[in-house]
């Protein structure tokens, strides 16, 4: 055990050595070996080995988003659910979009929301779909009393390992869910959004480190960044805020239902600097800071979170 230098007549406060390890970045969640595993696309959170930590048991909130109403697309796992759960223990009402076939993993998630004490709304639907995605925003303000945070988080995927494996199809879809809908529900959202609202957008180091298995993706995640940063510019003077975050490598399901060759998992994420896959829950705190007033002056900017991988 080690005690801190005493300040004035203030009394040294005992720290336990197993605290300070608990504080170690490359020891705070456990370094992954991941057994090679598929599940057919989208896949499911509760039927992933490891499941991914979504912060069921390890999130605390205090009060930071009391009051507020928000939006979460691709609410029912990964980086998605960590946020939804985050928010509610923040003080959130939060509606979650999600495919009907998540079911499993987003009931999961509202029953986190409701055991917060807040209001759980479930919106499950394409957004493939045009009507879906058109009233998507709308049927949340109407059902959660309002809306002030929209976090455009749903995403697609999928591995192709030549640009001649690499159908239009694929490219169309990968850019309607990843940053087309963001053009949809950003405008829809402003039709509830008054100063002090916020909309946090889902990039990825990809924008900056393309895997040459992901090009579709890749070329989405840069595509956000500059959407989040040119928005920001545009609705800065109204007083909402526009922010993203940029994961890296972050265990969820995606990365097996196709997202990630099959043979990678055994080592996913040990190429960072802290040395392992960081799990959704470590991702929540980011998405927090943005849509509360601690970040009143932040606008346009893209927070990093890939366990230490350079960007520009």
């Amino acid at each position: 055990m080690t005690t801190p230098e005493k300040k004035d007549d203030a009394p040294a406060i005992p720290v336990q050595d197993s605290q300070l390890a608990h504080d170690d970045p490359r020891t705070r969640h456990p370094k992954l070996r991941i057994a090679k595993q598929r599940q057919p696309e989208p896949g499911l959170d509760v039927k992933t080995d490891p499941v991914p930590d979504i912060g069921l048991d390890s999130y605390r909130g205090i009060g930071r988003l009391t009051g507020r109403k928000a939006l979460v697309t691709g609410g029912d796992s990964g980086i998605g659910a960590a946020v939804a759960i985050a928010y509610a223990r923040e003080g959130a009402d939060v509606a979650i979009a999600y495919l009907p076939q998540e079911q499993p993993d987003a009931d999961r998630v509202l029953a986190a929301i409701e055991a917060a004490g807040r209001t759980a709304v479930a919106l499950p639907g394409d957004l493939m779909d045009a009507d879906y995605r058109a009233s998507l925003v709308d049927e949340a303000a109407q059902r959660l009393g309002g809306l002030d945070i929209l976090v455009n988080n749903a995403g697609k995927q999928f591995i192709s390992d030549d640009l001649t494996d690499l159908t239009d199809e694929q490219v169309h879809e990968t850019f309607q869910i990843n940053i087309m809908s963001m053009f949809t529900l950003s405008r829809a959202a402003l039709k509830h959004m008054g100063p002090g609202s916020t909309i946090v957008n889902t990039t990825s180091v990809q924008a900056y480190n393309p895997n040459p298995r992901l090009l579709d993706y890749a070329a989405t995640k840069g595509a956000i960044n500059n959407f989040t940063k040119g928005l920001a510019e545009q609705l800065g003077p109204k007083g909402i805020r526009v922010n993203a975050v940029a994961p890296g490598p972050i265990w969820t399901v995606q990365h097996v239902s196709y997202g990630e060759p099959e043979e990678k998992l055994p080592e996913f994420g040990h190429s960072t600097p802290i040395g392992r896959a960081g799990q959704p829950v470590e991702m929540a705190p980011a998405y927090v800071f943005l849509a509360s007033g601690e970040s009143s002056y932040v606008n346009g900017e893209t927070l990093n979170a890939n366990g230490g991988t350079p960007t520009p």
